[in-house]
């Protein structure tokens, strides 16, 4: 057999060392010594690492949006990223549009839909609830099931209007009415209060900005403890998402979860072009070396990147290192060096490693990084 790519000498996160064969844009074997033929052949000399491709599950990237917007492969392909999922930048009336700009992208791009029907382009798009329409959120789910995979509510103070739990309860039922289909919650300002929200949600659900620093979020400031029913919650089995972005993501709250046995199951980065390219998220590598100086081992940071999203979001041939699988894969290296990391309220940490993505490649396809 020849193959199309053969990677010889790569790195696995913990330590051992993997050759990986791809044909069709498939894995074809894995395995410490691959042998055969191959059109390409790349031999990391056991001195860069290689993942599963790294999925960001949280951005927004459609360009032609005005608030929230950005290009799939200025934060994917070119980040080191091989795939990411749109947070319901578009509803139902405009993700059609979003779906074929999409499909031109080099990075693997999905979406979530918006239950309000035109997304965000006004920053209260739940507001008015005559915009969140069931029918036509589930002709979308069925129109495009190949690149919508769940539904986004935003339930913070400046979209939700006076609506109060309203939209979430409205999402749930659009949920429950389509075959249970991944549900993710954008949580900020209240109303509507966070103990209100998470006991809407149920095990699997996904609570999107979950370390942001504002008094509706998860620690208690003044105990210096993270609130019972918060902790209830993710026991209960609701997905813990960073969804960093320009206002969501504090040091002290990811490290005081994490001293209580809390840890996100995702690391995503909200990212868009204006936090892109001004901070304070600029690339997912980024966000999880703030994990990492938050008190995150390196290999469960590059789970939370791979296996997990994948697991969230029912990406079935995504995520693992496995034969049939698609071949997205993120070749990098952890260095020593210094960075100075600054999290959402402008408090900063110190990074003594750095994570660099070298190559991507998508279906099979290498792309050198633009780091």
């Amino acid at each position: 057999m020849v193959y199309d790519l053969l990677i010889k000498n790569g790195k696995l996160i913990g330590g051992q060392t993997i050759d990986i064969a791809i044909l069709d844009g498939k894995i074809a074997e894995t395995g410490v010594f691959v042998e055969g033929e191959s059109k390409e052949q790349i031999d990391l000399k056991g001195e860069s690492f290689i993942s599963p491709g790294w999925i960001d599950d949280h951005v927004h990237c459609f360009e032609k949006m005005t608030l929230y917007y950005d290009f799939p492969d200025e934060i994917g392909v070119k980040k080191g990223v091989t795939t990411v999922i749109d947070a319901g930048t578009t509803g139902a009336e405009n993700i059609h549009e979003f779906h074929d700009l999409a499909v031109q992208a080099k990075t693997n791009v999905y979406a979530l839909v918006n239950i309000s029907k035109w997304g965000i382009v006004e920053q209260d798009e739940l507001a008015d609830l005559t915009k969140i329409q069931k029918e036509l959120v589930k002709k979308t789910l069925t129109d495009l099931s190949d690149f919508v995979i769940g539904i986004k509510a935003r339930m913070s103070k400046t979209v939700i209007g006076e609506n109060g739990i309203k939209p979430l309860e409205l999402a749930k039922e659009i949920q429950k009415e389509n075959n249970n289909v991944p549900l993710m919650v954008h949580i900020g300002s209240a109303p509507p209060e966070l103990d209100d929200i998470l006991e809407h949600m149920s095990a699997g659900d996904i609570l999107t900005h979950c370390f942001n620093g504002k008094a509706n979020g998860i620690l208690d400031s003044e105990k210096g403890k993270i609130k019972d029913f918060a902790t209830a919650a993710y026991n209960k089995g609701i997905v813990f998402d960073i969804g960093h972005g320009t206002d969501s993501f504090n040091f002290t709250v990811a490290e005081t979860a994490l001293k209580e046995g809390i840890k996100a199951k995702t690391i995503s980065t909200d990212i868009y072009i204006r936090n892109r390219e001004n901070g304070p998220v600029y690339d997912l590598a980024t966000t999880m070396e703030k994990l990492r100086v938050a008190g995150y081992e390196w290999s469960e940071i590059i789970n939370k990147v791979t296996a997990a999203p994948a697991e969230s979001f029912h990406l079935k041939r995504k995520g693992h290192l496995v034969t049939g699988y698609d071949a997205d894969l993120t070749i990098f290296t952890i260095e020593e060096g210094s960075k100075l990391l600054t999290d959402s309220n402008g408090f900063t940490r110190e990074a003594a490693e750095l994570i660099k993505p070298v190559k991507t490649i998508i279906g099979g396809v290498v792309y050198d990084n633009q780091l």
